[in-house]
């Protein structure tokens, strides 16, 4: 049998077509069914990568009896959270502030009215762990459905006042400065685990928003306990089990401190986000570690997850097959001794166990190890090396792969364009850029339409049906401007303009503070509005740093006061939450320094032209935007352009600051001390 997700356009919810759960869609329809069966519903609530998802779908949404016993007294919404990031909002406010935690699955009920009344995370099939079996909770909140309505509805109306009266206090009328920035550095000083890099313990996240706050204000103002920090965290990343030593690329999170055993699935955000700190790391010191990284990930990208249509797919999954039939997770990344042997013979084998760190106990399940690059004083051969890791990753592509979600989701495809582009110019690999353009073209053709409006996701080139949230639009925007620093093309400066314009009439509060969704959006119980940055930059803090890039590109004053109202977050959470407020914090990082603004202008084939433009590309400025231009080009496509010359006849770069304009130069080494070059 199917149900109703056979014609969506999610992945996750594809997964559950066929389970015997009569499964709908989030849609206006569901609830009116609700109301006429006078039913509650039982909002479940998921992604295609995440392992407890698939575990209670296996135990309880594939088991008859459990289906049956949901169909009968529920109607069943099944949500993807990475296509409604607005709905998973919502409902997730309301699981944390019920019962102090969330995660998914979320699995909540609701009245026909979608106000919540009963929640909680992954139930079991009978009870463990002090939880209750999920036939039980059916049961459970039927009964009370039947029996105790008044008290559920009570309930329920209960949840949406407090919720509703839940109001962020945001004082927009000053952006953070110095002192906020100070503020932060110490209190991340104080959450560093100075033994393993990164921040707090168990478990472990790598924190790239806070990195690139670190790098920027290190450039800025010349801290070495910033940079350390970046460094160490950085070097203990690439050297754990975090990261894919045979593949490249980066999993969720560590589940311990020292970044040994990951949770293996590995998302399209973390890794655009990663590959771009690297580089920015290898921009800042030269660190040959941080280019190799950053160029891997970036190959991890377009290797794994690039799409037919030239978009980049979520995510892949950390379950596979294990050759006997079970989906085990980590199954396709670990290695036993024995498994070494077998690729690479005996003598291979104690070579790849001893640079990877292989154990005969194994640092995983059932004696497997994750591969890691402990730091040894031992010395390998280079080329033996090679050899075995090229066998090894062979033999890898022989296991079954994990699954992909190939649906295409707008905010993380904007992370991508942004770091793939300067990836490809810092490192002279055009095809790299072309591959950011490529997804760009995608983001424009197919996700964006002529009021300038966004679709969140896409699948096999269509569309989905649901409207882009505030990330979709800032990401965008920041990836198109990235773009544009790196090819010169103008067109990209437009585009991100025409997003952002969106997001100043949509999106943002007469006090300058911003939503998730737009003021036309469907109406849900509490319109969602978050400023934290977690796993990726909040909406909130992408569209500051994008008001603030636009600005300095066109000498709008709307925008740049737009980007310093949203800032006035930052100066509630630098002290008190630095890692949850990171790309806020950077984005402040640009604003103290500016950001400088760089046109350069000569003929593109011209070496001269090349080569300052490869210096402004290079600066560690903070936020510092560059435009490249023909001279005379008629019309000038952004304004930053507009009125400069060549200078004698020679490529030439201007640098503003602060609506302060330093000599325009023809010398290169001159332009990277105006930039600020150590």
């Amino acid at each position: 049998m199917s149900n109703r997700l056979a014609h969506e356009t999610s992945p996750y919810l594809l997964q559950h077509a066929d389970n015997p759960v009569d499964w709908w869609p989030w849609s206006p329809e569901a609830f009116a069914e609700a109301r006429r069966r006078d039913v509650p519903v039982l909002l479940s609530v998921g992604y295609s990568s995440c392992h407890w998802c698939h575990v209670m779908a296996h135990e309880s949404f594939e088991d008859p009896a459990v289906a049956a016993l949901i169909d009968e007294h529920f109607v069943a919404v099944k949500v993807d959270r990475e296509e409604r990031p607005d709905v998973d909002a919502v409902y997730m406010e309301a699981v944390q502030a019920a019962t102090g935690q969330g995660g998914w699955p979320m699995t909540v009920f609701l009245t026909p009215e979608a106000e919540p009344f009963y929640f909680g995370t992954y139930f079991p099939p009978a009870p463990r762990h002090g939880m209750p079996g999920f036939p039980q909770v059916l049961e459970g909140v039927r009964a009370a459905w039947r029996d105790r309505r008044d008290e559920v509805g009570e309930v329920a109306q209960r949840i949406v006042r407090d919720l509703s009266a839940r109001t962020l206090a945001v004082d927009t009328s000053r952006a953070p400065g110095e002192e906020e920035a100070h503020a932060a550095l110490l209190g991340l000083t104080r959450d560093f685990d100075a033994v393993n890099g990164g921040f707090g313990g168990a478990p472990k996240f790598p924190p790239s928003m806070t990195l690139e706050f670190l790098l920027r204000h290190h450039a800025r103002t010349g801290s070495a306990a910033a940079l350390d920090m970046v460094q160490a965290t950085c070097e203990a990343m690439a050297r754990g089990g975090i990261y894919d030593q045979l593949g490249g690329g980066f999993a969720r999170y560590a589940v311990d401190a020292t970044w040994t055993v990951p949770h293996f699935e590995k998302m399209l955000y973390d890794n655009a986000l990663l590959c771009r700190v690297y580089a920015h790391l290898w921009r800042a010191t030269g660190s040959g570690l941080a280019r190799r990284i950053a160029l891997e990930t970036a190959d991890f990208m377009i290797r794994e997850l690039r799409t037919d249509q030239g978009g980049f797919a979520s995510a892949l999954d950390a379950d596979s097959d294990d050759g006997t039939g079970r989906h085990v997770e980590g199954a396709y990344y670990v290695w036993t001794p024995e498994q070494l042997r077998a690729v690479l013979g005996d003598k291979d084998a104690a070579l790849a166990a001893a640079h990877f760190g292989v154990t005969e106990e194994g640092t995983f399940e059932e004696g497997a190890s994750v591969l890691q690059l402990p730091d040894t004083e031992e010395l390998f051969d280079a080329a033996r090396l090679a050899s075995v890791q090229e066998r090894l990753l062979a033999a890898r592509e022989a296991r079954p792969r994990p699954g992909r979600d190939d649906k295409v989701v707008a905010a993380w495809n904007g992370l991508a364009v942004a770091a793939l582009a300067e990836c490809g110019a810092y490192f002279d690999r055009p095809d790299l850029v072309q591959a950011a353009t490529d997804a760009a073209d995608l983001l424009v053709r197919t996700h964006m339409d002529w009021q300038a409006r966004l679709f969140r996701t896409s699948l096999d080139g269509t569309a989905g049906g649901h409207a882009g949230v505030l990330e979709d639009y800032a990401d965008v925007a920041e990836g198109f401007l990235a773009l544009s620093a790196v090819t010169g093309e103008g067109v990209w400066v437009d585009f991100a303009g025409l997003l952002l314009d969106t997001v100043l009439a949509r999106f943002t509060a007469e006090d300058g503070t911003l939503y998730d969704t737009a003021d036309d959006a469907e109406a849900l119980i509490r319109r969602p509005q978050d400023p934290t940055d977690n796993a990726v930059p909040s909406g909130w803090t992408a569209a500051a740093g994008a008001f603030l890039s636009y600005a300095a590109y066109t000498g709008s004053a709307s925008h740049r006061e737009a980007a310093e109202k949203a800032l006035g977050v930052v100066r509630g959470l630098a002290a008190r939450a630095p890692r949850f407020i990171g790309w806020g914090l950077a984005v402040t990082e640009a604003l103290l320094d500016g950001p400088r603004e760089v046109a350069v202008v000569g003929p593109g084939d011209h070496p001269g032209t090349r080569e300052l433009h490869r210096t402004a590309l290079l600066s560690p400025a903070p936020g510092a935007v560059v435009a490249l231009g023909e001279p005379g080009a008629a019309p000038v496509e952004v304004p930053l352009l507009e009125g400069r010359d060549l200078l004698d006849g020679r490529p030439a770069a201007y640098v503003c600051r602060h609506f302060t304009c330093d000599a325009p130069t023809a010398d290169a080494g001159l332009l990277a001390e105006q930039l600020g070059a150590p």
